[in-house]
Parts: C-alpha cells; structure tokens; sequence
C-alpha cells in the first residue's frame, strides 16, 4: 500500500489538472450561440439566475450524495479564455458573427458571478436546487455545461458507492478497482475519487492515489500466475531471514518440505497441484515478502491455490515476515472463503502459526451491489471486497440527469411551464431549510423565496409537498438547518476547500442522520420535498398569467 500525497501537493496538482481538463471551450456551440445573441441585444450584463438540480433520486433509491463542488470552484476561479481559444471559435461559429464578440470573450472571467451551493458530500433529494450561481447573463449562460459536467457524473458515481458500503455493511472494506472498465481516463480518476468519498477504503488507481491522497493497494494478476510452468523459473531462489541473518535460505527445499506437511494434514493428491503456480507464488514472495496476496483460482482452489499459498506463506512466517491473505476471483465466494479460512486455522493450530490468524480473504467476481449485499447476508470469511465495473459504470442508472435552469433575469421570477409538469421549473431566488425531527433525522426539505423568513425550530410551518396536487402539509421541526451556503463570489472561493478525505467524512456524518427508511436500498420511502406557501402562491400565479397570455398575437 502506497502512503496518501500531502494535501498542498493535491491541492496545487488538482487545480492545474482542473484547467487542463475543463477549459472554457468544453462545453456545447450553443452556448456561445447564445452568449452572442444576448450580446448583440444589449443583454449580457443583465443579471441573472440558474439553479443546478436532478428530477429523481438514482438507482431507484431514497437519496443521492452531492458531489463535485470542489472540482466546479476550482473551473470557476480560473475560468478565462486564451488567445487559441477565441481564435477556435471565431473559426466554427457562423460566419456573420460580429468580431467585436470575440474581443468581448477574450475579456470574460468569473469576477461577477456568486456560487451558492449545498455542501459537497451533503445527503440530498430530488427537486432540491442545489447551487444557484448569479452573475451577467452571457457568462452564467456559458458555465451551465461544465458545471453539469462535474457535478452529474461525480455525484452518480459517489451514491452508487455509498449503496455499495450499505450492502457490504460498515466493517468489511472496499476496493475500488474500476479503471480499466470506466469510461476513458478522466472517468477512471473521476470514479476513483467519488467512489472513495462515497465510502470506499482503496483504490487500485495509482494516478488517484497521488492526486487525491486516496490508498492504493494491489499485487498480482492471473496473467502473473500463468506466466510460470515449472519451479526452475524462480530466480532467486533464495531469501533471507527477516531477524538479520544474511545467509540466505534455500526457499524451494524449504517450499517442498513445507507443502508435503500441508498436504498430509489437508489429505490432500500432491499430483494435482499446478507447480507453474507455485513458482509464481515463490517468485512474488521472494520479491515482496512482507506483501504476500496471490490471486488462488487461477487453476483450482482446494486442489492447488490454497496448498501452494500455505506453503509459500508458511516459508515466509518461518522466516519472520507476515503474508497477507489470498484472493478469490471465482466461483461461490462465500463458500470458498470459508474453505480458505478453514484451512487457515487448521494450519494455525497444527503448526503453531498464529499469524495465519489474521490472514485476509480478497472476494472479486464481478461485483454487483445485488450480489453484494448476498454476500453479507450469507455466512462467509471475506474481508476484503473488490469491485470495478458494476461501481464505475453505475451499470443499474449511467446518469443522474443533473439539469441548470433559469429562474430569475434582471430580480424578475422566470420559469419553464411544460406540458410534463415533471420538466416545469420553479422560478425566483430561493432559500433552502432541512427540517429535523426530534430524533435527529432530516424529515423534509422546504425550498422558500429568499425574501422569506427562515423557518423556526419548534413552531408549525405550512407547506406545499412536490408531487401532492397542491395539498398543503403542516409540520413542527425541531431544528432548521440551511443546507445552501456562499462558496464563490467576486472571482474567489469564498469558503474553505476541504480535502478529499474530509469530504468522505463529511458523507458519512450525513448519511448517519438519515433515517433508516430514506437509504433502504430496495423500496425505500419517499423523501419529502415542498415548497413554501409564499413560493407555492407565485407558482400558481406565473402559472395563471402564462395560459392567460398564449393568446398575444391575436390580441395586438
């Protein structure tokens, strides 16, 4: 296992690595199509609002882990256009574009936009607005794609791993292994970051362990084991003993002597064991004896994986190093661990070994969160779990749905009236509380004007549930929290950055007050989410006025 990077070596790698992955340009034509038309009216420095929300909880669950704000206040303070840049897109954008535009862009950063977002890491709902970023119309316009970009893929990834830490239980850790299934580089190291902060204790990304301080860990392949066919291919064949002596030992002779034990105490047919596999765990051992983890079903477990570990491992414990365990990659985990473990403590006891004890058992099989949380229900030995594809590729849901929606120009209320009720936005500046109960339990999450007055903890609050046909609901908190807070304004980050490791703390303090319930991974119950009496009203009324004024051409 490789040590975590320090934190100033993060935070300086990150945020030249932020630039590099979301310069201005990555993000859709007709933003900037738009931008110039807002600019050729005049409009462009009108002041303007967007929120930032999803329309339904992922994977069928209760809940989702907002993630990614990090990564969007690093874009925003660095966000300007270079040279190569404007000239790109005076290339693609039409050609009767206004040149004067492009010197406009050239002039363009964040100093006039104000962030407000919930904490990353925080436990949230669908329908919550979750950042409102306020700023010049034209500029606030071109950040809706890149701030989407972040924040979609990273909160998904982060809440699949946080369902995957509910079916594993809170004890057994979790390796992160996705990369070579994830989609591209930057969704390998995306993955490997959330999925850490979602409740994953390792990665075996390299690049993510020295950008994000994030464990590594990893020995060997089954491609490492086939490669062997006969002992003669170990090289050296000796090793010293840990307390010193410098006469190295004869680890083969001592190997043979160590696996005919094994095999008399086990009964098992020495003429079934794969002596290529033993060369390949001697040749690991000799090379890292203090890291000893061979994959064991490369051929057959009970014939030949699990008599070749022992007696490598027993070699080294005679030696005075301490192996680690074994890994599984097929078959009923389950079952096999409990065969391995058995074995361990025969061993343990026949031959006086105690550390044989405390021998890990690595379960990967393609791992899904269903197969998983089977694993905990049964009776089994894993200690470890590795899972990569189901986990980076959020298999059951690829994208949360994220959208940015306009609510305010120039301090008057905008909003989108669809014939989905699903996709109608709800307009103005906003406040957002989370109500808690008297157990400590959020209970509901009310989204206000931001004229409005706050809610107050034991008095009765009337509100309006998304989704209920308008009936009104009346609840007592016990305690009012805010859940948005300024983050960014006048071109700089405004609150602290925390790294990712507080950010992972941060996720389960919030998931630890969520009532059992809301994270039930099958048939969780609804979260409530409503809208305040003040904010309902003006819904209705902008709602009124729209179906009101469809007919303005015929009345002029």
């Amino acid at each position: 296992m490789a040590a975590p990077s320090s934190s100033s070596t993060c935070s300086g790698v990150m945020e030249r690595c932020i630039r590099e992955r979301v310069p201005p340009l990555l993000t859709d034509l007709y933003q900037f199509t738009m931008a110039y038309a807002y600019w050729r009216a005049g409009r462009h420095d009108e002041h303007a609002v967007f929120e930032l929300f999803f329309r339904d909880n992922p994977f069928g669950g209760g809940f989702s882990l907002f993630a990614g704000v990090h990564d969007c206040l690093l874009f925003l303070r660095s966000f300007r256009f270079a040279d190569e840049d404007v000239e790109f897109l005076r290339s693609v954008m039409p050609p009767d574009t206004d040149p004067a535009f492009f010197q406009f862009l050239r002039c363009l950063d964040c100093s006039g936009v104000t962030l407000h977002s919930v904490p990353e890491g925080t436990v949230v709902f669908a329908r919550v607005p979750l950042m409102e970023v306020a700023g010049p119309l034209a500029v606030v316009q071109l950040l809706e794609t890149s701030l989407l970009c972040l924040v979609n893929y990273a909160s998904l990834v982060c809440t699949n791993a946080a369902r995957f830490r509910l079916a594993a239980g809170p004890k057994r850790k979790l390796l992160e292994m996705g990369l070579r299934r994830a989609q591209g580089p930057d969704g390998g190291l995306t993955a490997s970051r959330y999925t850490h902060i979602g409740g994953f204790d390792l990665t075996s990304n390299v690049q993510a362990g020295f950008l994000f301080g994030i464990p590594v860990a990893g020995t060997m392949a089954h491609s490492y084991v086939t490669s062997f066919t006969s002992l003669e291919e170990v090289w050296p064949q000796t090793l010293s003993a840990v307390n010193g002596d410098h006469n190295p030992v004869d680890i083969i002779s001592l190997t043979k002597g160590w696996l005919s034990r094994v095999c008399d105490l086990l009964g098992a047919e020495p003429g079934k064991i794969h002596e290529g596999e033993l060369a390949a765990f001697l040749s690991y051992a000799i090379a890292y004896p203090q890291n000893f983890l061979p994959v064991i079903d490369s051929y057959s477990v009970g014939c030949s994986g699990i008599l070749n570990f022992c007696a490598v491992a027993l070699v080294l414990c005679e030696l005075g190093y301490r192996p680690v365990g074994v890994r599984l990659d097929s078959g009923d985990l389950c079952k096999q661990s409990l065969d391995v473990h058995r074995v361990f403590r025969l061993c343990s006891e026949q031959f006086s070994i105690p550390a044989f004890d405390s021998l890990i058992i690595v379960g990967t099989n393609n791992i899904s969160e269903e197969s998983l949380a089977e694993v905990n229900s049964k009776e089994n030995a894993i200690s470890v779990v590795g899972v990569g594809t189901h986990l980076v590729t959020c298999t059951k849901q690829p994208s949360l749905g994220c959208v940015y929606k306009l609510v305010e120009v120039r301090g008057r209320p905008r909003m989108k009236v669809s014939e989905d009720p699903e996709k109608s936005t709800v307009p103005g500046r906003k406040a957002v509380y989370r109500l808690i109960d008297p157990e400590g339990h959020p209970f509901l999450d009310v989204v206000c004007l931001a004229v409005e007055s706050p809610p107050e903890a034991g008095l009765p609050l009337s509100c309006y549930p998304l989704g209920c046909n308008h009936t009104a609901l009346s609840v007592t908190p016990a305690r009012v929290t805010c859940l948005r807070q300024e983050v960014f304004s006048k071109g700089q980050v405004t609150q602290p950055l925390c790294s990712t490791a507080e950010t992972r703390a941060k996720v389960q303090r919030s998931l630890q007050t969520l009532h059992p319930r809301h994270k039930r991974l099958q048939k969780p119950d609804s979260y409530t989410v409503a809208l305040s009496q003040k904010l309902h009203n003006m819904v209705k009324e902008i709602q009124k006025g729209s179906s009101n004024n469809t007919n303005f051409l015929l009345a002029n």
